[in-house]
């Protein structure tokens, strides 16, 4: 049964303050020094490569599973409906082709950050560039953006001024992360993991529940078809109001396919669970593990934005709600209060559980975007051009204080991303204007040796000023649209300059795939003839 309730009451608080004593506890002791040994940058930055498969699975879809997923996607969920779930089920794709073609070599060469690959394929200069774009792309994009959305949250669910809620956050995420680095924030994972999945599906179940009335969950579910039957199309068309986030066919075979190979692939924050894994076999494990949680989060963020917008569309279901019920109302110019609302009617107990769960999504992603952010920054600028032979006692504290900055200028600019609509849409979007050029000079740099640092560095500069040209231009194109315009742009632009520089300007720095690409057991590739199999049938049900 759903609640009206206004708030968080003693049970709730309860639940989420042993909640949050279990993650800090648990992050001090990771953090620990062991007597006599400091932490050094493998240690701080990749937890020493010690990580089993199942921890390295349950941190990506932690670090993954976010802010921009439980609050942004369920938003996207009231106003798209479930076609917005392609994201998700085409990254479980994705992650398998990331496994098997790009973790070997990555691993292979021993690399702390992705910049620091492109050095060893190209050269320092295409590094700095890089290394520069992702450290602004994730204070000013990711990490304001999780903090936004996680501190809308909070005041929806509690009245906290979002100003506060946002300074809170940074708080939490700041105690246990900053010190232990990348192991506290993957063992906290582990714990993370548990609650966002748990508290999705009891968000989920009661809410659809509550469609259904007496007769069951099965018809609560079997309503929200027949009332919004548009917000259970995959596949949009050009009629649908939705069609500019979401374009037809082009979903499947066109620019998200950009998005998600960027996003896993070449992604600091993403793919560093993967570096600090024991091996390849044991980081390719992780990676299947994530791939199958992948399959379930459509259900636990999309399916209550979708039940949010049934009951709110609904007389006779706000009638049995009431008083909470008509506060912070979710609406199409308003879709990110969508989960928030919904989490008000949970019953007690269950409140907390899924205040836990949000709270999990939003300062995990938190911890590991910071943590990048710093290994970025550290290994890659200040130690490349400040301070060269800096030792990890230095290295590991500059990591510290840069992560401390990078989140005091994200808190400065969260609350500027007010009135942005559906922040999901705004995340993929202003992401979108890198990350097709980074994708390219990948590719080409993976699969194509006669790719030049020259080619790479025209390449990808020429690629923001070609994304912003699509985007403003007065023709009207999906986003995605201009994703893969700006990758093909791209790719043309480096293979051209590539042929044109001679080996004597430019000598690229072939990288060996045939040693490391095929790195695959198995049992790696029943566990992905699986997922294509699952998907398929997702698609089907649902095209």
């Amino acid at each position: 049964m759903l609640s009206t309730e206004h708030g968080l009451g003693f049970i709730d608080m309860l639940v989420f303050a042993i909640y949050v004593l279990i993650i800090i506890g648990v992050g001090l002791w990771v953090s620990r020094d062991k007597k006599g040994v400091q932490k050094s940058t493998e240690d701080y930055f990749l937890a020493g490569k010690s990580l089993p498969w199942w921890a390295v699975g349950a941190s990506l879809i932690a670090a993954n599973i976010s802010a921009e997923q439980f609050i942004g996607m369920s938003g996207s969920g009231y106003t798209i409906g479930l076609a917005i779930a392609s994201y998700e089920w085409m990254s479980a794709i994705t992650l398998i082709i990331v496994g098997k073609y790009f973790l070997p070599i990555f691993i292979d060469k021993g690399i702390y950050t992705i910049p620091e690959f492109v050095e060893k394929r190209f050269n320092k200069k295409l590094k700095t560039i890089l290394a520069v774009f992702w450290i602004a792309l994730y204070i000013f994009v990711n990490l304001t953006s999780v903090l936004y959305l996680g501190g809308l949250a909070l005041e929806t669910i509690l009245g906290i001024p979002l100003m506060y809620s946002i300074i809170g956050l940074a708080l939490f995420a700041l105690v246990y992360s900053i010190y232990g680095g990348l192991s506290a924030v993957v063992w906290t994972d582990v714990i993370q993991v548990f609650f966002l999945v748990l508290g999705g599906f009891l968000t989920t179940y009661l809410a659809v529940g509550f469609i259904g009335g007496d007769a069951g969950w099965f018809a609560g579910l079997s309503k929200m078809i027949a009332v919004a039957p548009g917000h259970f199309e995959m596949i949009l068309s050009q009629s649908n109001p939705q069609y500019m986030n979401l374009p037809g066919i082009a979903v499947l075979i066109g620019g998200l396919w950009v998005a998600n190979l960027y996003y896993w692939g070449f992604n600091q924050y993403i793919i560093q669970r993967t570096l600090a894994a024991k091996s390849v076999p044991e980081a390719q494990k992780g990676i299947v593990f994530a791939a199958y949680l992948k399959m379930i989060v459509p259900f636990l963020v999309v399916l209550p934005g979708i039940a949010a917008y049934v009951i709110t569309s609904d007389p006779q279901l706000m009638a049995n709600l009431n008083g909470v019920a008509m506060t912070n109302l979710p609406s199409i110019a308003h879709a990110d209060k969508a989960y928030p609302w919904l989490t008000q009617l949970l019953p007690v107990g269950v409140k907390g559980l899924v205040f836990a769960a949000l709270a999990a999504a939003i300062v995990s992603s938190l911890a590991s975007m910071l943590n990048s952010t710093a290994t970025i920054f550290t290994m890659d600028i200040y130690k490349e051009y400040i301070a060269p032979q800096s030792g990890d006692y230095k290295l590991v504290n500059v990591g510290r204080i840069s992560a401390i900055v990078a989140l005091i200028i994200a808190c400065c600019v969260a609350p500027l991303l007010g009135n942005i609509g559906q922040a999901f849409q705004y995340i993929q979007e202003y992401t979108g204007l890198v990350s097709p050029g980074i994708l390219a000079v990948f590719l080409l740099g993976l699969f194509w040796k006669k790719t030049t640092s020259k080619g790479a560095i025209i390449g990808v500069v020429a690629s923001i000023p070609f994304a912003l040209f699509l985007k403003f231009m007065p023709i009207s194109m999906p986003f995605m649209d201009q994703m893969l315009y700006t990758l093909l742009f791209t790719i043309v632009v480096i293979a051209l300059t590539s042929l044109s520089t001679s080996e004597n300007d430019d000598d690229p720095k072939g990288i060996s795939l045939t040693s490391t690409m095929f790195v695959t057991d198995k049992g790696f590739n029943i566990a992905s003839y699986g997922i294509m199999i699952l998907l398929a049938v997702l698609y089907t049900l649902f095209w």
